[in-house]
């Protein structure tokens, strides 16, 4: 009978998070993945007298994310960074109603599944022609203005808002201050007073879009939640949340990294223009390549665990390195080179299990028509500052760029 493995007294580390390079995780996770895969974590902050593990393979990230004895509930993980404020006591309230991200089975399932038939690829293929559209006028907007721009401000944020908004039918004044609100948020600082004031509109705001939604709904997917039956108006509010704080973020760091990614690998940007039949496989070596969840995934152990040799008790955290994952050379070939022509199956930038992305298929629709028209309408684009130069959200819940200085044709 075998024996269980004993107590880990190894050293816990710190959750690696400083960068040597802006494309490549930190260097620490490529001798954690070859010597100690789950190593010991230390916690900032968690619940009762759990400890911490990070999880750098790719296969054992795989494992721990399609386990339902690690559960995704918020008040039972522990942080691996300081809280965003000081707090006497960590206790985070279980997830409200509707609040699906952060819910297990059943719960977790029963909500997602309101959202499903929105999320298909069928239905994100149907977007193709309005976010072909957005591409296009944001495009036009910023060869109207003269060179130089930031990319971020002018095309890699407002392009996934307006999809995402007009996908749950948010109209055209509420957006930019939602979007200015959900900003907030997706910092690792802000004050209480910060924090306060953004979830109050945000909380606001989609109280009174789901009223309207009551009285006049539309075609559009809170619509399709407010006369579905079944959902309270305050489980839909935190419905269309964890929608909009997703999709806000999350795909507006990818085009806007991918962009500056491309543009210091001309090798690959050129592969990719001379072989438009590469976008669809550029975009999930972009995706795995630079990983934006670089704070990884959370995970609290049900019962005990063992996994890789190493028990996880009840009540641990465990966080899986997602950007570790995907550069794990036991399953990638080369993996810390980009390269959009190398197989990327398997891959964990959007999760993995139950709860992966409920978003994803937008998120690759958005990028794969954004990368391309981009490069198409400003061939010459480059940066307009030196790369070093180019401010980085390490300070943030998904990594990627604060600005991204370009320019093109005689702008200097």
């Amino acid at each position: 009978m075998n024996q269980p493995p004993a107590e880990d007294e190894r050293i816990p580390v710190t959750l690696p998070v400083a960068r040597t390079c802006p494309f490549d995780p930190p260097p620490e996770y490529t001798a954690l993945r070859e010597r100690s895969p789950v190593a010991p974590l230390e916690l900032t902050v968690g619940p009762g007298d759990g400890r911490g593990w990070l999880v750098t393979r790719l296969a054992d990230a795989r494992a721990v994310l399609s386990d339902r004895r690690f559960s995704h509930r918020n008040e039972l993980i522990g942080l691996p960074i300081p809280p965003p404020f000081p707090m006497d006591a960590y206790a985070p309230p279980p997830a409200g109603p509707g609040a699906f991200i952060k819910m297990d089975q059943p719960d977790h399932s029963r909500y997602r599944r309101f959202l499903t038939r929105r999320f298909t690829m069928r239905a994100v293929a149907g977007l193709t022609p309005m976010i072909e559209r957005a591409t296009r006028e944001h495009l036009d907007a910023m060869a109207a203005s003269a060179p130089p721009a930031d990319l971020v401000a002018v095309f890699a944020e407002p392009l996934p808002v307006l999809v995402m908004c007009e996908m749950l039918g948010v109209p055209a004044a509420v957006r930019e201050p939602l979007a200015r609100h959900f900003a907030v948020l997706s910092r690792m600082r802000y004050g209480v007073e910060e924090l306060i004031t953004a979830c109050t509109a945000i909380a606001e705001a989609l109280r009174e879009l789901v009223e309207t939604k009551r009285a006049e709904p539309g075609a559009d997917l809170l619509s399709d939640l407010v006369s579905g039956g079944g959902l309270t108006d305050e489980e839909i509010v935190n419905i269309a949340w964890a929608l909009l704080g997703g999709g806000f973020d999350t795909t507006a760091n990818m085009l806007a990294l991918g962009t500056f990614s491309l543009l210091e690998h001309p090798d690959q940007l050129a592969l990719l223009r001379s072989r438009p039949e590469l976008t669809d496989n550029a975009v999930e070596e972009l995706l795995r390549h630079l990983t934006i969840s670089h704070l990884g995934a959370s995970r609290a152990a049900l019962e005990d665990v063992e996994l890789n040799g190493t028990l996880i008790r009840a009540g641990d955290t465990v966080v899986v390195a997602l950007p570790s994952a995907n550069r794990d050379p036991a399953h990638f070939a080369d993996p810390d080179r980009l390269d959009i022509t190398a197989p990327t199956q398997g891959h964990v930038a959007f999760g993995h299990g139950e709860h992966q992305c409920v978003g994803q298929h937008l998120a690759r629709s958005v990028l794969r028509i954004a990368l391309p028209a981009l490069f198409d309408r400003f061939p010459d684009l480059r940066l307009a500052t030196a790369a070093e130069q180019v401010p980085l959200r390490s300070d943030m819940l998904h990594y990627g760029v604060h600005e991204l200085p370009v320019t093109w044709g005689t702008g200097h």
